[in-house]
Formats: C-alpha cells, structure tokens, sequence
C-alpha cells in the first residue's frame, strides 16, 4: 500500500462541458445568488428545487454553475463543495 504524501486525496466532482466553478459572493434572496465565475462573468444563479432545504449554499462557497444557454448573465447551481473540497481544489490548481 503506497502513501503519495497528499494527505488522503478524494475524488472530487469536476465540472462537465457547460459547467463552470464558481463562488458565491451574494445573496439575493428568493433562491438566487451572484456568483463570480472561473470565466471571469459575473452571473446570477439560481438554487434548484432539489437543492432547497437539503444544502446550504452560504456567501463564499465553492460551487459549480451551469451557465444558460439563452442568457449568458444567469446559471443554475448544480453542486457546493465543502470546505475541505474547496481548499483541495485550490492546492490542486483547479480554482483561485
């Protein structure tokens, strides 16, 4: 059994063709936020129904954003990453 050294790595789910990762800066109430995406566009995105209630999406967490393809200015949130997911993709290079 051989130890790489990075600390117990986990797979983490990476964005598909037309998602993007993002972090939320606001929240504007009535399951929408502005986030600020790895693309450099400042979108607002909304929470699905599946998501209310079940995760809470806070300013500051890394998520992924599905951008619309009729209005480039507003996506839906298809998955948060926690804490932990967060900083790994960041020393891993994936995000800021």
């Amino acid at each position: 059994m051989s130890d790489d050294g990075d600390g117990g790595r986990r797979n983490l789910r990476m964005p598909e063709d037309d998602e993007v990762f993002a972090t939320v800066t606001d929240m504007l109430g009535a399951n929408r936020v502005k986030v600020r995406c790895a693309d450099g566009q400042e979108r607002t995105a909304r929470i699905p129904g599946k998501m209310q209630k079940r995760i809470w999406i806070r300013e500051d967490d890394v998520v992924l954003v599905s951008p619309w393809d009729w209005q480039d200015e507003k996506a839906d949130i298809t998955w948060r990453y926690e804490k932990s997911e967060a900083d790994q993709l960041r020393n891993e290079g994936h995000i800021q």
